[in-house]
């Protein structure tokens, strides 16, 4: 009762996408085609990784001086728009690699506080729910100060790196990269290993610029599907078309958001391309994508209006339940199975999935509202943190927060439900705790992330997580008025621990009834004697 509870956030609004990406697949391409797109795609990609390669060895020296000149000295061997989109694409490259070196350096810091700070505590010390303990045994304190010494000595290199602006990065992907010494354990081929590698660092990228016929110049998408690409200058010979283009021979279909792509197209509004192989399939696909004004915010208390749905996102399922504009659990619980076991599609396809159907239940329980938690695990996945506790790593390692956030932020969009992200903090307990075992009855089990779910959308919707206590039989009157009413949103300290007072919790006893009870002349029966009368006196030890 005693212990301070961490200082809790206020639920707020997520703000929808600023763009979208539809993707559809190139069909009928004839052989001539495959060969000018992987042409194409072999020396743009070659362009890239020397201007890469450049822009690394900058490092933090670079300036706009120096995008202009790489820029000029790729403009020859492609063209100025094709210059454009390689140096851009380098940049967004690099940042991206600069970010992923902080968030390395970060974790390598938090480790070896956490190690010197265990290192210090005496063996087998408890510790708190912030901070671990001490190691069990000496043979675990040595090989954790071993340990201690190597993530110091990559702390040193990494801070070295970051301080001089070096950063690595690998095109077509380290993990592919690792693989080429692995291809036994991939069953893979060399030559399908190959195949995929080279795939991985073509280059088919192309920017959009607003005013320009079709929103591309470079690559372009006509409202017919047509689809033309303005060749590099050393490979202008294989046009087909005026203006050292070339046209493909198969057409490109938007299925999804068709509409919109074909309003931008005919709008002559900007769009990029990217066309892409995938080996596995041996299909070609391109993939199309813009910006969006970014939408006005709904106001919390407008999405509220007709109730929310909580949902508690776990490894395997989303829990949802749905609470009516009081704050009461309506029908019965909801659970969205996914498996994220499997290729990074498959795991994409799942999560779509979920949030589909339940993205269709809110609209069937006419809710404009979905709350959420608002998780970030960066900092508590070190193994140093929970040494032994395997378990639970990979279990927050396997949350699909940020990628399950994302995704219902955009579907949500689109079907007009607004997702608000609430502070995370005793969300399962306090759910568990107050709501679990109310919520269960004879045909219902409640669990535990059921019970998580209604505490969000409360927190969402500004009620205490708390239940309060009902009064007696003889006060639940309208009279009396009922004990269970809501706290206010002003009132202080309503989502805290109800404090212990001294004495009965209602009035229907009175304060001093142990006392009174005890002092009672017990009843007796009629006719049979008590006990006072039966206590015999002691008798004169005297003559």
């Amino acid at each position: 009762m005693n212990k301070k509870l961490r200082k809790l956030a206020a639920p707020f609004v997520v703000p929808g996408p600023s763009g979208v990406a539809i993707r559809t697949r190139l069909k009928r391409l004839t052989a001539a085609d495959e060969e000018v797109l992987r042409r194409v795609g072999a020396h743009l990609g070659a362009l890239a990784g020397r201007d890469l390669k450049a822009r690394c060895h900058d490092g933090l020296e670079h300036d706009a001086q120096a995008w202009a000149v790489r820029k000029r000295d790729l403009t020859p061997l492609s063209s100025a728009r094709w210059a454009g989109s390689i140096t851009k694409a380098t940049h967004d490259q690099w940042a991206l690699a600069r970010r992923g070196a902080l968030a390395h350096l970060q974790n390598l810091q938090a480790g070896v506080q956490t190690l010197r700070h265990r290192l210090a505590l005496p063996l087998g010390a408890k510790g708190s729910k912030k901070a671990p303990g001490g190691y069990r045994s000496r043979r675990e304190w040595h090989a954790k100060a071993r340990r201690l010494r190597v993530l110091e000595d990559r702390l040193a290199r990494e801070r070295a790196d970051w301080q001089a602006g070096r950063v690595r990065v690998v095109r077509g992907g380290k993990r592919l990269s690792r693989m080429r010494h692995q291809l036994p354990a991939a069953q893979l081929t060399q030559a399908q290993w190959r195949a995929r590698w080279e795939a991985a660092r073509w280059f088919l990228r192309a920017d959009g610029e607003s005013g320009k016929r079709y929103g591309n110049e470079t690559i372009r998408i006509s409202p017919d599907g047509e689809v033309s690409i303005r060749l590099p200058a050393p490979l202008a010979g294989l046009a087909n078309a005026p203006y050292g283009r070339y046209v493909l021979t198969g057409r490109a279909a938007f299925a999804h958001r068709g509409q919109e792509w074909a309003d931008r197209v005919a709008a002559n509004q900007a769009i990029a391309y990217r066309i892409h192989y995938d080996v596995d399939r041996a299909r070609w696909y391109v993939t199309a994508s813009w910006q969006t004004p970014a939408s006005p915010a709904v106001p919390l208390a407008a999405a509220l209006a007709h109730g929310v749905i909580g949902v508690d996102i776990n490894a395997d399922h989303l829990a949802a339940w749905h609470l009516d504009v009081h704050g009461n659990p309506t029908g019965n619980p909801r659970r969205f199975c996914y498996d994220l076991t499997g290729s990074a599609q498959y795991r994409d396809a799942q999560v779509r999935h979920a949030l589909t159907r339940l993205l269709h239940w809110a609209r069937t329980c006419g809710v404009k509202a979905i709350a959420v938690e608002d998780l970030d695990f960066t900092a508590e996945k070190t193994r140093e943190k929970y040494g032994r506790n395997r378990q639970f790593r990979r279990l927050i390692a396997g949350l699909p927060t940020g990628r399950l956030r994302a995704r219902l932020t955009s579907m949500a969009d689109r079907t007009g439900i607004t997702v608000i992200a609430v502070d995370p903090a005793y969300t399962s307990k306090w759910g568990a705790q107050h709501w679990q075992k109310p919520l269960t009855s004879t045909t219902r089990k409640t669990s535990r992330h059921d019970a998580a779910a209604v505490a969000i959308a409360r927190r969402a919707q500004g009620y205490s997580l708390r239940r309060r206590t009902a009064p007696p039989r003889t006060h639940r009157s309208d009279g009396c008025g009922h004990r269970t009413v809501q706290a206010g949103l002003d009132t202080r300290g309503r989502e805290e621990p109800r404090r212990r007072l001294p004495g009965p919790r209602t009035r229907s006893v009175p304060p001093d009834a142990e006392r009174t009870r005890a002092t009672r002349t017990p009843h007796t029966v009629r006719g049979v004697r008590s006990e006072r009368e039966r206590v015999q006196d002691s008798l004169p030890l005297t003559d």
